[in-house]
């Protein structure tokens, strides 16, 4: 999506007539487009009037074309500035990446500096690196910008950067992303015109913006397709601003710690879709090629079975992936700093006890830290779906001081960015406002482009899933609200809904990502947290109805084999209630957001069928308004 579009010549009258930022403004409200509102806006009105400067430039032609704050597709990042035209042999577009920063600092780490953004110095992703990042990530879901011969060019320009500071910014260390993506200061303005004279001196005769904006979009990988190579040293997924900072400092951690008697532990907050898995098996797969001791810990199965699958299929034996992946109750009986690094993934899930039984050891989290030189913990404390998980900030916090472990966590090691829902964060807004988790503004107005419809038959759902079944990439998921009938019995069915509905429960396979009988069966939280799909299909059960205005979660109407819900008796019933309520939405919200592309939905309880569709015919309404306009 692109926010603002226009030729050279447009652009330029509307920063001469102090119309740009006002402008810009205006469509990010009709687009309903979430933004920090006075710093954007702010970076808008001193940015922009330097890149018309820029662009008076006589060997650019007056009718290429400009776009500001294009959205890539399948993410929730935006590109700040490109000038698409053509040079006399092809079709380019140049990708500029805008920074107001008048210095920065050079780290130790990968394509990581310090500049004060956001109100203070925060540890970023080198502006030449974010750039080049954007365009790979481009070309990498866009089928039509390689069709159609379109080169993406990445650039940098820091018009407020003075020139004392520039061996900061252009440090040895940064040479590749710098080769990859110039970088242009504030003495650099004659060198960046003509930069972009070179690539886009004339209009094309192809409407590029519409290429790009429009495109067929490539078939996405799943972290679970790629981790085989991904262990080989391949580059499957291009990290990006806060992914890249987070995977740079862990790495640089990892490689400080050895040889030395010191212990850290790293948080790493990060919600549904924002690469938390990805940075942690690309963290895997570097720190034990670099000669390193590291396990990726899960307490989740499905992710690990999935990704042992992936690499069992890429020809690597089982003892050894058996070493790699592990379960977050094998550190028990661990020895101090048997590991120079565990990465635990979806560490909200973790238990206090280990074992079969819940009898083995005093805490994971304890037993991870103790276990680890450099222990890494990956959260979301919104997806905690059990009365066992006891993952916590606090509890990690608390654990790490005890066993004398320097915590490393705050703003720099938040993952914002969004890579499932088609990038929508307001899509998860969307999900916490009708979940009735949290009121969040707004939400009416959500990227549409996500697929989501909610059906009155589940054979309905079921059969408009399959046409999205494209190489075995859609799967049913279910609320935990039906008995486990075929667990011994594998005639028998779980799941019997209206219209003569049937279905079994996933549990007869460890692989139920992978395997082509499973669109057959239904997945539940516990086989599918964790992964991610292209298309979901979501049943919601009778544990969350609609009654009087307010959605309900009834953990009375679980599966009584289901143990997320039960507690020790000692827990009083109002209690049960508040904690069962939290953990039904969230299991919701989980389930609602694996889909990549789409998420079709069918509610056992007809009144909260309406009431979501309700609210999603209000947001294509809106959507309708803001196309008219």
């Amino acid at each position: 999506m692109i926010v603002y579009q226009g030729t050279n010549t447009s652009f330029r009258r509307d920063v001469i007539n102090g119309l740009i930022s006002s402008k810009i403004d205006h469509l990010f409200k009709e687009l309903g487009i979430p933004k920090e509102h006075y710093a954007e806006y702010a970076s808008w009105r001193n940015s922009l009037p330097r890149m018309a400067n820029i662009l008076t430039d006589n060997r650019i032609s007056d009718d290429v074309e400009v776009a500001i704050e294009f959205q890539i597709p399948l993410t929730s990042k935006r590109v700040d500035f490109m000038i698409a035209g053509n040079n006399g042999i092809s079709d380019n577009v140049v990708i500029v990446e805008l920074k107001q920063w008048d210095k920065c600092t050079a780290t130790s780490r990968e394509n990581v500096v310090i500049a004060f953004t956001g109100g203070e110095d925060r540890e970023v992703a080198h502006p030449s690196q974010q750039a080049y990042a954007y365009a790979k990530l481009i070309e990498n879901f866009n089928e039509d910008v390689a069709i159609n011969k379109i080169n993406l060019i990445p650039c940098a320009y820091l018009h407020n950067y003075e020139n004392q500071y520039r061996n900061e910014i252009l440090h040895p260390k940064y040479n590749e992303a710098i080769e990859s993506a110039p970088v242009f200061l504030m003495e650099d303005g004659a060198a960046l015109q003509n930069f972009i004279a070179k690539y886009v001196a004339q209009p094309s005769n192809k409407k590029l913006y519409d290429i790009i904006d429009h495109g067929k979009l490539k078939p996405s990988k799943a972290l679970q397709d790629a981790v085989g190579s991904i262990l080989n040293g391949n580059k499957e997924f291009e990290m990006i601003d806060e992914q890249l900072v987070a995977y740079s400092t862990i790495l640089k951690l990892v490689e400080n710690a050895i040889g030395k008697d010191e212990k850290h532990t790293v948080i790493v907050k990060g919600g549904p879709g924002t690469g938390k898995s990805v940075i942690a098996v690309n963290l895997l797969a570097k720190i034990i090629n670099n000669g390193y001791t590291a396990n990726y810990v899960s307490k989740n199965g499905a992710p690990r079975r999935a990704f042992s699958e992936s690499l069992v299929r890429g020809k690597y034996d089982k003892s050894y992936l058996k070493g790699l992946f592990k379960g977050s109750g094998n550190f028990v009986n661990t020895p101090r700093n048997t590991f120079d690094c565990l990465l635990c993934d979806e560490a909200h899930r973790l238990n206090e006890k280990s074992g079969m039984f819940h009898n083995l050891g005093e805490n994971q989290v304890k037993e991870i830290i103790n276990a680890a030189k450099i222990s890494v913990f990956f959260i979301d404390e919104d997806q905690v779906i059990a009365s066992t998980d006891i993952g916590s900030i606090a509890e990690i916090k608390k654990w790490a001081r005890e066993l004398g472990s320097k915590v490393h966590d705050g703003k720099s090691l938040e993952l914002k960015s969004q890579f499932r829902c088609n990038g929508s964060d307001g899509y998860l807004a969307f999900l916490d406002s009708v979940l009735q988790i949290r009121e969040t503004a707004n939400y009416n107005y959500f990227d549409l482009d996500y697929d989501i419809e909610i059906f009155d038959d589940p054979n309905d759902m079921k059969e408009a899933l399959r046409k999205k079944n494209n190489k075995n990439k859609a799967r049913m998921i279910a609320g935990y609200c039906y008995p486990w009938n075929s667990q011994k019995d594998k005639t028998k069915y779980d799941i019997y809904l209206e219209n003569g509905f049937k279905a079994q429960w996933n549990f007869t396979t460890d692989t139920f990502a992978f395997d082509e009988d499973s669109f057959e069966q239904v997945g539940c939280i516990h086989s599918t947290q964790g992964l991610e799909f292209d298309y979901v299909g979501i049943i919601i059960g009778q544990d969350l109805r609609y009654e009087n205005g307010k959605v309900i979660a009834d953990r009375t109407k679980r599966a009584k084999s289901d143990a997320t819900v039960k507690w020790p008796r000692y827990v009083d019933e109002e209690t049960r209630d508040k904690l069962g309520d939290k953990i039904i939405r969230n299991t919701y919200k989980t389930l609602l957001s694996r889909g990549k592309y789409g998420c079709y939905v069918y509610c056992e309880d007809k009144a909260l069928a309406n009431y979501l569709r309700e609210k999603l015919n209000k947001a294509k309404e809106m959507k309708k308004k803001l196309e008219n306009k």
